[in-house]
C-alpha cells in the first residue's frame, strides 16, 4: 500500500518573519540562497540516508526555491520502504517514508494488541529505525515523517515524540524528520492549541510539524469524513492566521496543510473540484 501526497506547504512564509518586524531586502525571500543552486546536494551539510532538523528544513526551502515538491509514500513493510528507496534511487531525488498509525500497526503484526496504540508506536519506530539504518545505502536523503494524527490517536504520536527524544539523547537528532497533527475535526481554536502544545516539546529537537486546517474528504486509515459539508473541505487565508500568530514565537519549523478540495479513497467523477490556488492565497496572505 503506496500513498502518495505531495510535500509542498507554505514553509516560506514561516520564515519570513521569524526574524521580527524590521526585515532586510535579503530576508523578504528565505529561499533566495537557494534559487542560484545547481543540486539539492549544493545544501551545505547534505547527505544520504535519513535527514533532520535544520537541514531537513532547508531542503524544503530548496524545494520552494525551484519550484517543485517532495513526494511522500505512506509504507507498512520493509519491502514497500525499499521499493520507495529503489525508485528514489533511480530518478536522484530525496523522497519522504511515512508511516499511518494504521500501516505502523502492520508494520510491527496484526497479532500485536494495539488497544493502546502500543503496536503502533512499535512499528512507527520500528520502521524508522529499519529507513535509518538502509537508506544510506541508496545515496539520496530521506525524509522520515508520521503521517494523519487525529485528536483519538494521540497516544501514537506521544510514542514516536518519547522515541525521538531517546534518538535524540543519544546522537543528537530526533528520531524521525517530522510529525503529522491532523485535528481539523476539533474547532479551529483547539486544533491550534494542541498543536502549539506539541511543537513546545518537538521545537528542542528540531522536530517539523505538519498541522492541518481544513478537513480532508473521503476515507483512510479508518478516518471516515466522507460525509463531511463540502464548505469544510477548503480554508480561507483567514484560517492560516491565528495558526502564524500562536506557532512561529514557537518554532519556525511546522507547515500548514491547508485544506483546497483534496480527498482520499474513492469517490465518484465530478464529485471533487480541487482549487490549488488556495495555497497560494494563504502564503501570500501570510507573507502581506
Amino acid at each position: 500500500w503506496l500513498k502518495l501526497s505531495f510535500r509542498q506547504r507554505s514553509a516560506a512564509p514561516h520564515q519570513k518573519r521569524s526574524q521580527g518586524v524590521a526585515r532586510s531586502a535579503a530576508m523578504a525571500d528565505p529561499c533566495a540562497e537557494y534559487k542560484s543552486m545547481n543540486s539539492f546536494w549544493d545544501i551545505p551539510g547534505m547527505k544520504p540516508g535519513v535527514i533532520t532538523g535544520d537541514l531537513a528544513w532547508n531542503l524544503l526551502k530548496y524545494c520552494k526555491a525551484k519550484g517543485f515538491a517532495l513526494p511522500a509514500f505512506n509504507c507498512t513493510g520493509s519491502s514497500t520502504c525499499n521499493a520507495v528507496l529503489e525508485a528514489a534511487a533511480k530518478i536522484g531525488m530525496p523522497a519522504y517514508i511515512q508511516f499511518s498509525e494504521g500501516g505502523s500497526a502492520f508494520f510491527a503484526g496484526k497479532a500485536l494488541d494495539n488497544k493502546n496504540k502500543q503496536a503502533s508506536i512499535l512499528g512507527a519506530v520500528a520502521g524508522a529505525h529499519y529507513v535509518r539504518a538502509v537508506a544510506p545505502a541508496y545515496g539520496i536523503p530521506v525524509l522520515v515523517h508520521s503521517d494523519h494524527c487525529a485528536k483519538k490517536l494521540l497516544p501514537w504520536f506521544d510514542g514516536m515524540l518519547e522515541a525521538d527524544k531517546v534518538h535524540f539523547e543519544q546522537t543528537g537528532e530526533p528520531l524521525f524528520s517530522s510529525h503529522m497533527l491532523d485535528l481539523s475535526e476539533e474547532p479551529h481554536e483547539e486544533n491550534v492549541s494542541i498543536c502549539a502544545e506539541y511543537l513546545k516539546k518537538m521545537a528542542p529537537m528540531k522536530l517539523i510539524l505538519e498541522m492541518e486546517i481544513g478537513i480532508t474528504g473521503g476515507v483512510e486509515d479508518g478516518v471516515d469524513n466522507s460525509g463531511v459539508s463540502k464548505d469544510k473541505l477548503y480554508s480561507t487565508p483567514e484560517d492560516t492566521e491565528l495558526v502564524w500568530n500562536t506557532l512561529s514565537p514557537i518554532s519556525e519549523k511546522f507547515t500548514i496543510a491547508a485544506a483546497f478540495g483534496n480527498v482520499h479513497g474513492v469517490y465518484a467523477p465530478g464529485n471533487v473540484e480541487l482549487k490549488p490556488v488556495i495555497l497560494h492565497n494563504t502564503q501570500k496572505y501570510i507573507k502581506e
